[in-house]
């Protein structure tokens, strides 16, 4: 197997990753030719602004908050940016509610509670699983099985809570769009939950659900959809590959021995990249044939992080031209690009 990447320098963070799912997010501000990444601590987000060139590092830490209170007591569960045409805001999910910043950390501009039952429950209640959907809408998942579905005005605070979308029984793991940028796909969203079922659907004023495709008892921890095609992360170490609206099963690939953790495509080049807990970051190419209407997956890079439980993989642009590695317990992130 052709050498496709090398070990770039590594960014040093904070404070170490935490083992939850998808626990890396990154940002390409190319006009100021930068890139933003996040990592999730405990009840910290640390934030990361990178040069291309390498020589400027600027660090922020955001803190889990009670309206505009730090709590030290509310654990973050995912931070991630959402991308829109008029904006970008960072979203950090954790067990006390949504909290939306601009781009840079700076201000937050939204605080979405979440409803805490007045009695403990044996059910741990928090929001995980973060999706950008089409014009305006940010899409959050939350430990009930509910979607949120938030109405994002082009600039300024005014975001509301416009739909929930209660198809999910278990908790929400993770939440895609729509990536390729193809306007012509049906779907533009998915939705994980822990028994592994995905939910398919079309955005608007009133989300519709497209299909639901079922899960067999495994959680599923990180999912894409791209052109159309669902590609999702389970416990298993599997990859599973569906065609959204009709739920096919084009592909199923052993792909590690362990829990995935992190998915990512790059949309531009159909490269996925699949991280898990067994240390090893595997690059797939994906290609579709309209004609046949079939998907294929090939392997065609590994890499091993030695003595780490890998827990975010992204891709840091489009064409899948360098990566980015988080594991659990690790104050840095690791960078690879392409050879």
């Amino acid at each position: 197997m052709a050498k496709m990447y090398h070990k770039d320098k590594s960014i040093q963070i904070k404070s170490s990753a935490s083992a939850l799912y998808n626990n890396l997010s990154v940002l390409r501000i190319a006009p100021r030719c930068l890139t933003y990444f996040t990592v999730v601590h405990a009840n910290v987000v640390n934030m990361v602004s990178a040069s291309w060139d390498g020589l400027n590092y600027s660090h922020r830490q955001l803190q889990s908050k009670e309206g505009n209170v730090a709590t030290s007591s509310s654990v973050i569960m995912q931070a991630a940016w959402c991308v829109l045409p008029s904006r970008d805001l960072l979203v950090l999910t954790s067990q006390k509610g949504i909290q939306m910043y601009e781009s840079d950390g700076s201000i937050m501009v939204y605080w979405h509670a979440l409803d805490t039952p007045e009695t403990p429950t044996a059910k741990a209640v928090f929001a995980r699983g973060i999706a950008a959907v089409r014009e305006k809408y940010i899409c959050v998942g939350v430990s009930s099985g509910s979607v949120l579905v938030f109405d994002v005005p082009s600039k300024g605070s005014n975001i509301t809570l416009s739909e929930v979308l209660e198809e999910h029984k278990e908790a929400i793991t993770d939440m895609a769009s729509e990536c390729s940028g193809n306007l012509e796909c049906i779907a533009d969203l998915v939705s994980a939950d822990d028994s592994g079922l995905l939910c398919v659907w079309k955005s608007g004023e009133d989300f519709q659900l497209l299909n639901k495709i079922p899960g067999f008892d495994t959680s599923c921890s990180s999912v894409k959809l791209w052109k159309g095609t669902v590609i999702a992360g389970y416990g298993t170490g599997q990859i599973r590959l569906y065609e959204g609206v009709t739920g096919i099963l084009h592909a199923e690939v052993n792909a590690h021995a362990r829990w995935i953790y992190s998915l990512d495509i790059a949309p531009f080049t159909g490269l996925l990249i699949s991280a898990a807990e067994d240390s090893w970051v595997r690059v797939w190419h994906l290609s579709l044939t309209p004609e046949t209407n079939s998907v294929e997956i090939e392997h065609m890079y590994n890499e091993c992080v030695t003595d780490t439980q890998i827990c975010g993989a992204k891709f840091c642009d489009g064409d899948g031209y360098a990566f980015a590695v988080t594991g659990y317990d690790l104050s840095e992130i690791i960078r690879y690009t392409q050879a």
